[in-house]
């Protein structure tokens, strides 16, 4: 039987994801696993090889490729939450026609994401913004789970969320 996950542990685990480390989450544990991706390539490079790495990581590394896709699988990647639409969603939810347009203007060329920022806080929406993404967030990381059979507890109450 499957461990229950945490969403704001998804959800966190999502957004901290990067190229320097692997993470998976462990349907055993519950949890998101992580290894660094130089030692998860060497592991992966040498299956059976003793491998001269000073790294508590080895034995997990070695169990995330060995038991890829059943205990351990790829988490919601947040590019595919596609932040640009979210904010192009968001301003779709404000009333003030003057300030919408504002934020339309934020958030074409270089500096989208900062100029988006800057102007939600200005005009006093940034935490509407906040909420507003977290709560896509969190539906996306539930039709995640729901899709890849991950029993979850929505503990994002608790946080704020």
């Amino acid at each position: 039987m499957d461990a229950t996950a945490k969403l704001t542990e998804l959800m966190d685990s999502m957004e901290m994801q990067s190229e320097e480390w692997i993470y998976r989450y462990d349907r055993k544990a519950g949890a998101t696993a992580m290894v660094e991706r130089a030692v998860y390539a060497k592991v992966e490079d040498s299956p059976d090889e003793e491998l001269d790495l000073d790294d508590e990581s080895v034995p997990l590394a070695r169990a995330m490729i060995a038991n890829e896709g059943s205990q351990f699988i790829a988490l919601p990647d947040t590019f595919e939450l596609h932040e640009y639409r979210q904010m192009e969603r968001f301003i779709g939810t404000v009333e003030d026609a003057r300030v919408a347009e504002e934020l339309w203007r934020a958030i074409k060329g270089k500096g989208a994401f900062r100029n988006f920022k800057d102007t939600a806080a200005r005009c006093g929406l940034l935490d509407s913004w906040y909420r507003f993404r977290d709560e896509r967030a969190k539906q996306f990381v539930i039709r995640w789970a729901e899709a890849n059979e991950v029993p979850y507890e929505d503990d994002t109450a608790r946080r704020g969320k």
